[in-house]
This record gives C-alpha cells, sequence and structure tokens, in this order.
C-alpha cells in the first residue's frame, strides 16, 4: 500500500515489489492513480503464498476506510480492531432502522 503526496492510499498487488514502486515513482504510466499524486510512499506490505491469495487482501483493503488503512499502515492492530467494532454498531444500527421502516408499511390492497 502506498501513501500518496495527497495523503491518499494506493493498493496494488505486484510480483515485483521493487520494479513496481520504481514505476510508480517514476510517473511510467500517466494514467495511473498515483501519477499525478508522486511522490509516492510505500507504508505497507505482505507477501502472499498465491496470486489468488494477493487478489482477495487487495480487494479487501481497497474496501477499507481511510481510518483503517492509516492503522494499518502504523501496523496499530488495536485500531484496527476498535474501527471494526464501530463500524460493526454503526451497521447494526442502520439494520435495526430500516426493518423497522419496512415493518411499519401498511399492508398493500389486494
Amino acid at each position: 500500500m502506498l501513501k500518496c503526496a495527497d495523503g491518499s492510499y494506493y493498493t496494488g498487488m505486484t510480483t515485483s515489489m521493487e520494479k513496481r514502486l520504481a514505476d510508480h515513482e517514476a510517473g511510467i504510466d500517466t494514467h495511473a492513480y498515483t501519477y499525478s499524486r508522486r511522490p509516492v510512499k510505500l507504508v505497507w506490505s505482505q507477501a502472499f503464498a498465491t496470486e489468488h491469495e494477493a487478489f482477495v487482501a487487495e480487494r479487501q483493503l481497497k474496501g477499507w476506510s481511510r481510518a483503517k488503512k492509516q492503522a494499518l499502515a502504523k501496523s496499530d492492530w488495536n485500531a484496527i480492531h476498535q474501527i471494526v467494532k464501530t463500524e460493526r454498531k454503526r451497521r447494526e444500527r442502520s439494520k435495526e432502522k430500516s426493518s423497522t421502516k419496512t415493518s411499519n408499511r401498511p399492508e398493500p390492497f389486494d
């Protein structure tokens, strides 16, 4: 995971970390997300046994909030745990609200 100059995060996968990082830093691809956000800094990486595992992890990280990515970059597992708990509570409250709205609707006439 890269931290870009504008403070955003970029997540990707590669078989050659050094080459991929150098390509991002050099701005090889003018259409790349990182091109206009250089310089970039590697803030987190992990090796995976298979390409599929790396792909699944990449997709998961792309869905994470900024706060969760910041905690990961710092290896702050306690913060990640707290963020997950907060997100879970928010989802549960939202689910309760939506089920209350649908249960209060009048039954349609036949």
